[in-house]
């Protein structure tokens, strides 16, 4: 790997740790979540619009180089947690050498990533190969007709031969993440939560966001956390909270009686804003300190117009500095923000 890339000052990351990333609020940062396409090869209606998306010209884009001198500058900061998304990030080329990359980087301890699933199958090894760890599988639904009617698109069976697949390559720990929709996808709890127990999978719900490209989102289709899980109690009795072993992490998790875990991601109904520790970059470069934040720092500018590794940090500084208490969803000022989930990275 080279090193030319790195152009660090402030002490550089030899020289120890530097003062963390910690908000006005209290909140040290140290998750970072690394978009690197905004293409996908689905059309979810919760992350895009069905027809006329004009994605990032390749040239735009970070490099695999660009994104690792990024990490690597902040790893002084404390930063240790990375998770790659998009977009679908598997239509990257050549994603198994960024996660190569990253998993070299001294101090990483955890390196993730989340996918539609559908090309999985062809990838799932190559990435376990290289150092990925982690993996979040996104299954709304065990039904086509469903799947059809959330994604625009035809598919269910790749995306479950690509979960086959990511059991077959042995990672360390695979998730499935269920969007839940009020008067869609009632029905599909059931069958989600039997599905993951018979695989041993654990499984989370995640209650729909005002992030959808169309904005078309309402608070009538928030299915909660709270009545999803009474539907999985009254089918496999009381569950039990989980040891918490991060407080920063979105989920609360369960566990049944005979064994298993279930989560719930509650950000419209329960927000966890008061515990967040991430930071986004997206896949053009611009870091943001909050899904929903309407503010973006260029990033890219810094890297390719010979700005330091402080100039970075700098930037990191002042985006953490400027993070909001709260998302600010259901509050009559909210204002959902312009850029839809595919073009912020998940």
């Amino acid at each position: 790997m080279s090193t030319a890339i790195h152009h660090a000052t402030d002490h550089d990351a030899t020289a120890g740790k530097l003062p963390p990333l910690v908000d006005s609020f209290g909140r040290r940062h140290t998750s970072l979540r690394i978009s690197v396409t905004d293409r996908c090869n689905i059309r979810c209606f919760y992350c895009m619009p069905a027809e006329g998306v004009v994605f990032r010209p390749r040239a735009e884009l970070l490099t695999f180089e660009e994104i690792e001198r990024f990490v690597r500058a902040l790893v002084p900061l404390g930063l240790d947690k990375l998770r790659l998304t998009g977009g679908e990030p598997l239509l990257r080329a050549d994603l198994p050498e960024l996660v190569r990359m990253l998993a070299a980087i001294p101090d990483i301890r955890d390196l993730a990533l989340t996918t539609n699933g559908m090309l999985l199958d062809q990838q799932a090894a190559a990435l376990q190969s290289a150092g990925l760890r982690r993996i979040n599988i996104s299954l709304d639904t065990l039904s086509e007709a469903t799947f059809e009617r959330i994604t625009r698109r035809q598919g269910l069976d790749r995306v479950l031969a690509g979960i086959a697949a990511a059991q077959e390559a042995g990672f360390d720990e695979i998730r499935l993440n269920a969007i839940a929709i009020r008067g869609l996808t009632e029905d599909e709890i059931i069958p989600l939560a039997g599905f993951a127990r018979d695989r041993k999978l654990e499984l989370r719900f995640i209650e729909f966001m005002p992030l959808d490209a169309e904005h078309h989102w309402s608070t009538e289709q928030v299915l909660t956390g709270a009545e999803i899980r009474r539907v999985i109690e009254d089918r496999w009795g009381p569950l039990q909270v989980a040891p918490r072993d991060n407080a920063s992490q979105p989920a609360v998790d369960f566990c049944f009686a005979d064994g298993g875990k279930i989560g719930f991601i509650n950000p419209v109904s329960e927000p966890f804003c008061g515990d967040c520790n991430r930071l986004r970059l997206t896949a053009e470069g611009q870091v943001r300190n909050c899904l929903f934040s309407t503010v973006e720092r260029d990033a890219r500018r810094v890297l390719r117009n010979g700005g330091s590794d402080d100039d970075l940090r700098t930037l990191v500084r002042e985006s953490v500095a400027a993070k909001a208490a709260a998302h600010g969803v259901g509050r009559s000022d909210f204002h959902q923000p312009e850029r839809a989930m595919y073009q912020i990275g998940g």
